[in-house]
């Protein structure tokens, strides 16, 4: 496979109504805010959550019905964005994950889980263990 180029990938970086492994719930709205406000550009592609390691950029963010639905580019011209290509085109690497400010939350009394209303999106990582197993990426042919 030709990594030369930047590939694209799309996915579900957040789904509504799903408990994460933290015993968070996003629920439908809660990107409204940030995704009206915030250019696309201020929403950065990292690997890890490292903001140390960009490998690539958004092209589209979208509260769906589902969840937080993306769209975007790695790049091959940053070492970190090489590898990321290589593990996403093997079928290593599929997670992502959300880094986020919570700007209103409540506490579920029936769950005991955190209801999440409304954020303040910062990044979008691709990661090897996403904190919510169903926010998964694909490769873009």
């Amino acid at each position: 496979m030709n990594t030369d180029y930047p590939i694209a990938i799309e996915g579900y970086a957040s789904r509504f109504e799903q408990s994460d492994q933290g015993g968070d719930v996003m629920r439908k709205g809660a990107f409204h805010n940030t995704l009206q406000k915030q250019k696309l550009a201020d929403v950065k592609m990292l690997w890890q959550h490292d903001p140390g390691h960009p490998i690539g950029k958004w092209l589209h963010i979208q509260e769906d019905n589902n969840g937080l639905y993306v769209k975007g580019l790695l790049h091959p011209g940053i070492a970190q964005g090489r590898q990321a290509i290589a593990m996403v085109q093997a079928g290593i690497l599929d997670g992502l994950s959300i880094g986020f400010k919570t700007r209103r939350a409540r506490r579920n009394s029936k769950t005991g889980q955190r209801d999440v209303l409304a954020v303040d999106l910062w990044e979008i990582s691709l990661v090897t263990f996403p904190l919510l197993p169903t926010a998964r990426l694909n490769l873009v042919s």
